[in-house]
């Protein structure tokens, strides 16, 4: 609701309540919310506060040091509890990876926290930040830690879901590695996991660039049996892969029913149309 002040008015009440506190979860609760609202002032002497502190209530620090967008805040506080041999749950660490993930500028903040993170022998990570994390470096071009934390998910024993799937598929997609991302289609397949238009999205996509028309047509038809409908970039690949396959047809059929379903082609795709026809007559 971000009401710090009756967050700190409740912390004190709950204060004089002998069947509340002492209650780390109560205190953790109230730096967090001040924390996330900028009102947490920050101790002088971090190191002592991170010696004396709880876990809890360091991790519930830095929460709302990232939820509150003060991302500098959040990774002092991460080092120094490291300094002082604190270890933190390695899903605060996602958390400020993501955040982090998002600025191109912080690109080398984001590679130091990935290697303290695989340094780790507790090293855990819950499906959604684990596959968060694998996100962000596909944005940086990590395409080796995203395939490490996905064989180390697999390892632990846990089944991938359908995200975590399709973003495998796109980060070998990526790094142009086609036929590896086609192997992982088929075991998602095989998984039976609920493909999801996501999914329909990146694997259609794939088999455009592997000129593999039957395979992109049968997934565009399952895509719509699923009762799903195809976004601007599922049909523009699917008009792409047509042309190349000298089907213009198909491409003017796909293209009315695109323009059916509200969307208008671009400059580049009407380009190509264009081009093709122009080819084909000749000119």
């Amino acid at each position: 609701m971000g009401l710090p002040e009756r967050a700190l008015q409740t912390f004190c009440w709950a204060q004089k309540q002998p069947q509340l506190f002492p209650d780390d979860r109560v205190l953790a609760s109230t730096v967090e919310v001040l924390a996330r609202d900028h009102e947490l002032k920050m101790p002088f002497n971090l190191e002592k506060f991170t010696s004396l502190a709880s876990r809890g209530v360091i991790e519930a620090m830095v929460r709302g040091f990232i939820r509150g967008g003060s991302l500098r805040l959040a990774r002092k506080v991460l080092l120094v509890a490291k300094d002082g041999k604190r270890m933190l749950d390695s899903g605060v660490y996602a958390k400020l990876i993501l955040e982090l993930g998002k600025h191109p500028d912080k690109q080398m903040l984001v590679v130091a926290l990935l290697d303290e993170l695989g340094e780790r022998e507790d090293f855990s990570l819950s499906q959604q930040d684990c596959t968060a994390i694998m996100k962000v470096c596909i944005r940086l071009r990590k395409f080796e830690i995203v395939e490490s934390l996905f064989n180390w998910f697999k390892q632990s024993g846990r089944d991938p879901s359908v995200v975590m799937y399709t973003t495998l598929i796109h980060s070998r997609y990526s790094e142009n590695k086609y036929r590896e991302a086609l192997a992982v289609v088929w075991e998602m397949e095989a998984s039976n996991c609920l493909i999801d238009l996501p999914a329909y999205r990146v694997v259609i996509r794939l088999f455009v660039a592997l000129n593999d028309l039957s395979r992109a047509v049968r997934y565009f038809s399952k895509l719509k049996e699923a009762g799903f409908s195809p976004t601007y970039d599922i049909y523009r690949d699917m008009i792409k892969i047509y042309m190349i396959s000298g089907r213009l047809a198909k491409c003017k059929e796909v293209c009315k029913e695109a323009e059916l379903a509200g969307f208008r082609l671009d400059r580049e795709t009407t380009s190509w149309l264009q081009f093709e026809r122009d080819k084909r007559l000749g000119f």
